[in-house]
Formats: C-alpha cells, structure tokens, sequence
C-alpha cells in the first residue's frame, strides 16, 4: 500500500506489477510423444505458468501492465490531491485506489464514517474489466461492495492498448460519481430501517432442525448445532464491538438498522470466518466476501427494505 500523487499512481503500480503476461503454445503429452495443440497457455514472465487460469486461443492478446496502469490512472482521476493505493495478484491484477485518511468525508460523524473506494478487477479469464465503487468503514475495517446498487459498477471491454483510450476511460470511471452519491442515500436509508437480527441471520444461513436442536440438547455434538452457535455469537460480538466504538449502546435486544446488520454479516466473512486456503491475505479475505453467498444474500434483503 502507498499513498502518491494521482500523476504518480502509474509508477507506483508498475513497481508493484514489475512482470508481463506472456502467451505460449501447449503441447500435449501422449506417452513418448510431445503433441502440438491449438491452445495457449499464460505466464508470468517472472514466476511462469499462472496456475488457476484456463487455456486460451491463438486470438487471445493478454492485457498488460500498461494497460492496468490506464485503468487505474483513470480512476484515480476521480479523488484529488494524494491517493492510497493497493495492489494485489490473483490470477489477475486487482487495484484499489481511495483518498488518503486525511481526504475521507464523514457521513455519520467522526465516530462512524464510510467513504469511497474504487476496486479494479484485470483478470486473465476473457471477461470485462471491471470499476466497482465501493466503501470503507474505519469503525470496523470493512471494505464492501454492494454491487446490487446502481452506478457502482462499470465494465470496460477487454483489449491490449488501452493507454490509446485513456479520455473514454476517464469518462466511464465518471460514472461512478453517481454511484457513490447512491450508496451514500443506501446507507442513509439503511439506517432508518430497523430488523431482528435473529430473524435476519435465520433468512441468510437457515437454522438447525428440531431433531438437531433436540439431539443437541441431550449433550451430543451435532455440527450443525454448533456452527450456528458460534457463528451467530461471532456475529452479535462484532455488532457490539462496533457500537462501543461509535459511541452506541450495546444491543439490549435483538433489533438493529438494516445497515448494521448488513455490516455485521459483511464484516463476519471478510474477518472472522474461517479462511480457506489462499484466502487468508486482506485483499483475498476482501474478495472472498465480496462473493460470499451469505453476503450477497444479506445485501438483497437490507436493499429490498430500502426500495
């Protein structure tokens, strides 16, 4: 992570990304036999073969560095003066790009605020390159992405040279103005909106069945049983921690805003959830929960309240 200046954003993630994405033909290996193909596979021209991404045509031109270094030269024309940027490789480059702490603007007060990070998806798999305005919320290190809500994403077609489109670029990133402004209402109306926890967890990830509860209650381990209980006393400890560090009172009963709750389930998968292998790092613990099912699931029920 850096803080620079928006005109030195590019060097600063071309030191980070300092490899190129090369394109080489795939043999096949038929007993003693090395057999050509039509397909190609991608490799890092520091560590080589890019394991998890899947062959490609002879058509196929990968992006490069510069063209991340486009992207996010682009984006960071959103934010003025100093930015913070992270960079991250997973099978393709992801680049966040925000104001620096100095430059945040409250939304609820100094005790609990959000405000606007750009994530940047470059991957090798064919698809579009993806903007995501999302928000970040110091109270409890969460950065989410409610990708339900207009305007906060944009895709721009997948090609090499983009440094060549660079206006268009900074005019599609534009958009997300917009979307950041919509989020803003989101949380705000979210905020108005009250749910029972209990019942909300149980939408998200169901409860155990009677004959579980009952087995259970005998003293016999029951999975299921368990990995309720904790992960519904994992979630009510996050929710209170954050409301001490805003300065609320800790929960009396069971009803919360719709947008604590939301942040709840959010924040339980990005940081308390057990990690799966690979998934351990902040940025993959951040895309893991942009992904979950759980948290997907959580966005559309508080979303439909706010409608």
């Amino acid at each position: 992570m850096s803080n620079v200046q928006s005109a030195d954003v590019a060097a600063s993630v071309r030191n980070d990304f300092n490899f190129e994405v090369e394109k080489y033909p795939l043999a096949a290996v038929m007993g003693s036999e090395v057999l050509p193909t039509d397909q190609y596979g991608l490799f890092r021209s520091d560590t080589g073969f890019i394991k998890g991404v899947k062959s490609v045509s002879k058509r196929y031109v990968p992006h490069t560095t510069d063209d991340v270094c486009a992207l996010v030269e682009a984006a960071s024309d959103a934010f003025d003066g100093e930015i913070e940027c992270k960079t991250h490789w997973r099978e393709g480059h992801y680049v966040s790009v925000a104001p620096t702490r100095a430059e945040r603007k409250s939304i609820y007060g100094t005790a609990d605020n959000i405000f606007p990070r750009i994530v940047i998806r470059a991957g090798y798999d064919g698809q579009a390159f993806t903007g995501t305005m999302g928000y970040y919320r110091d109270a409890c290190n969460n950065l989410a992405m409610m990708r339900r809500v207009s305007g906060t994403c944009v895709k721009i077609r997948h090609s090499a040279g983009l440094r060549a489109a660079m206006d268009d670029l900074i005019q599609t990133f534009s958009q997300l103005s917009s979307g950041w402004e919509h989020l803003v209402e989101v949380a705000q109306e979210l905020e108005s909106r009250e749910v029972r926890m209990v019942e909300f967890l149980d939408q998200i990830y169901g409860r155990p069945s009677d004959e579980q509860l009952t087995l259970a209650a005998t003293g016999q381990a029951v999975r299921a049983v368990t990995s309720h209980k904790n992960r519904t006393e994992a979630i009510w400890k996050r929710l209170n921690r954050e409301r001490v560090r805003t300065g609320r009172p800790t929960m009396t009963n069971d009803t919360v805003s719709a947008w604590e709750a939301f942040n709840a389930v959010q924040g339980y998968v990005q940081h308390d959830a057990q990690a799966k292998s690979g998934f351990k790092g902040e940025f993959d613990r951040i895309l893991r929960a942009a992904n979950d099912t759980a948290v997907n699931k959580a966005e559309r029920l508080v979303l439909e309240l706010a409608a």
